[in-house]
């Protein structure tokens, strides 16, 4: 494991202290005072701050914000398309599993869809998880769409090969997974610092199966599009736009 501690912002108040006590010791690492952190070398180090929870290290910063879902959000409203929910077509009350969470921002989106739904998360990524289930719980927003629909997603730490193995049959409606691509798009600034923190599982077949066990409905996959995924995978629709470079496969439960 890579070596860490945890800190707070400058001049931190008493419940930043203790937060961030009570994270180094959940973690697994120690408490650092923010005037004693130059003396320990790690490879990188969680701020907790008033609102938020960071983590930082030479040249980087990962935090949780929602932005891409707010883009999205707002180019849906002004009438463009949205492959993900074209696939996902949300009657409303669907409850989705989003077995590879990242930043949450599609998990957000279709959340937001779904005013008398769920979607059930998972992060393999013990940080990443960490950073975003603070952040969403804590972030502020006059923002009501995203409001609501942060309050509609429960994020849990797991490994999803493990977690849906585990479940009985038709547990969900929609199973959705958006594993790391094989070719990453460095472009985009919202997941480069994630991608430190990332957890790289393939999915196979046999995953698959197990995807389709568990839903009622379909199975939505995503790739870059010049990945293997849907090479591999047989998919009933796709939708995309080669231009974006991202594509969505969609697979009915039979």
């Amino acid at each position: 494991m890579r070596n860490f501690v945890v800190t707070t912002s400058h001049k931190p108040d008493r419940e930043q202290v203790m937060k961030a006590k009570e994270l180094a010791e959940k973690l697994g690492t120690i408490y650092v005072s923010r005037r004693r952190l130059k003396e320990f070398k790690v490879d990188f180090y969680y701020v907790v701050e008033k609102n938020r929870i960071s983590i930082k290290w030479p040249g980087g910063e990962f935090f949780f914000h929602p932005s891409s879902a707010i883009l999205r959000m707002r180019n849906i409203r002004s009438g463009q398309k949205d492959y993900l929910i074209e696939s996902l077509q949300p009657e409303g009350s669907e409850l989705v599993l989003d077995t590879t969470f990242g930043l949450g921002s599609e998990a957000i989106l279709m959340a937001a869809f779904l005013p008398e739904g769920k979607v059930i998360g998972l992060e393999g990524s013990i940080h990443i998880y960490t950073v975003v289930k603070y952040g969403m719980e804590n972030f502020e927003t006059d923002i009501q769409w995203l409001k609501d629909a942060l309050k509609r997603i429960e994020l849990y730490h797991a490994n999803f090969k493990e977690y849906i193995r585990s479940q009985p049959d038709n547990s969900f409606d929609v199973v959705y997974c958006d594993p790391m691509f094989e070719n990453p798009v460095y472009e985009s600034s919202a997941m480069n610092p994630l991608r430190p923190f990332a957890v790289y599982d393939t999915v196979n077949e046999e995953d698959i199966e197990e995807m389709l066990r568990i839903a009622k409905k379909k199975v939505i996959l995503k790739s870059h599009v010049k990945d293997s995924l849907f090479k591999r995978i047989r998919v009933d629709e796709l939708k995309g736009s080669r231009k974006s470079g991202v594509l969505y496969g969609v697979i009915h439960k039979r």
